[in-house]
């Protein structure tokens, strides 16, 4: 990015710096650690885990230099942290989000806690090595655990690269992403082709498409999902969020519609992580939540898919 600071040169300006140390208790008690172990699940082909709820980026840390709002987002990132989380999915697509998350990531001093996944967004086959360098640069990270091909612009170029880069360690996995119905039959054929250790995908309680062919898929050919807009975008809690949830809430683990919404993701077995992405730092004690206690069994998820079709 032309002309842009660089990250140290922003945290001094905007104060983060000089806040951090002088008022230690700014980033501090934002939250308490939970007391139970969070659900985890297995990178496929691995003995790695991970949390099963992870953040997204997208809107919510596209705030430029906003000096309060990037001070306020790295509130959202540490109480994910605070909260177990680690994988944090990011794109260059997003604007100013990748230079949101490296000034919070120094701010919080948490380069070792994040599991960094982000996305190759550019129809130039060759530039792959060039834009997720750009993309280190921007978050502050040595390498990436994760690479994407976003949306599968220039797909075949960039995982030829992808598989390279693997290979000299230059990343730890790599994968594709789609966020459109209308490509799953083509996305469906990669994952039948291509070595992949991960795919992105939308999933929902009302957006369940995948369940019929790409999820089992997944689960046959051992590869990791991540799900975006489990939310829908934050249209789900537009619509139900005034609605009561049912009695036998409790009994699936879910205490509020945050809850039931990614509790009904992360209990189906192909699927890794869900990243719901907030602005907002209750929204995220929320979210995490869902990375506590019990998960609905496969008749409560037939509960739940069912309930919120009837309202």
């Amino acid at each position: 990015m032309a002309n842009r600071f660089t990250r140290r040169q922003f945290l001094v300006s905007s104060g983060l710096v000089g806040l951090a140390l002088t008022s230690p208790h700014l980033f501090a008690n934002l939250t308490s650690k939970p007391a139970s172990s969070p659900i985890t699940r297995k990178i496929p082909g691995t003995d790695e885990v991970i949390p099963s709820i992870g953040m997204g980026t997208w809107i919510t840390f596209n705030v430029g230099g906003d000096t309060q709002l990037v001070e306020q987002r790295t509130r959202v990132l540490k109480t994910f942290f605070d909260q177990g989380g680690t994988v944090v999915d990011g794109s260059p697509m997003y604007g100013s989000a990748s230079d949101v998350v490296g000034e919070a990531l120094d701010a919080l001093d948490a380069h070792d806690r994040v599991f960094a996944a982000t996305k190759i967004w550019t129809g130039d086959e060759s530039e792959t090595r060039q834009e997720a360098a750009r993309s280190r640069r921007r978050w502050g990270v040595e390498r990436f655990d994760l690479l994407q091909v976003h949306n599968l612009l220039g797909w075949q170029g960039h995982l030829e690269t992808l598989r390279q880069m693997k290979a000299d360690s230059e990343v730890r996995y790599i994968g594709i992403t789609t966020s459109h119905g209308r490509r799953h039959r083509e996305f469906e054929q990669i994952m039948k082709r291509e070595p992949l250790d991960f795919v992105q995908l939308t999933y929902n309680v009302l957006d369940r498409e995948v369940e019929d062919r790409l999820l089992p898929l997944a689960e046959e050919r051992g590869i990791g999902v991540i799900v975006n807009r489990p939310f829908q975008g934050g249209s789900l809690f537009r619509r139900f969020q005034s609605e009561p949830l049912p009695g036998w809430a409790g009994e699936a683990g879910v205490s509020n519609w945050a809850e039931f919404f990614l509790k009904y993701i992360i209990s189906h077995p192909a699927v890794t992580c869900a990243i719901p992405a907030t602005s907002k730092v209750e929204h995220m004690k929320e979210n995490m939540g869902a990375l506590y206690g019990a998960l609905p069994n496969p008749e409560q998820r037939r509960r739940m898919a069912d309930y919120v079709r009837s309202l």
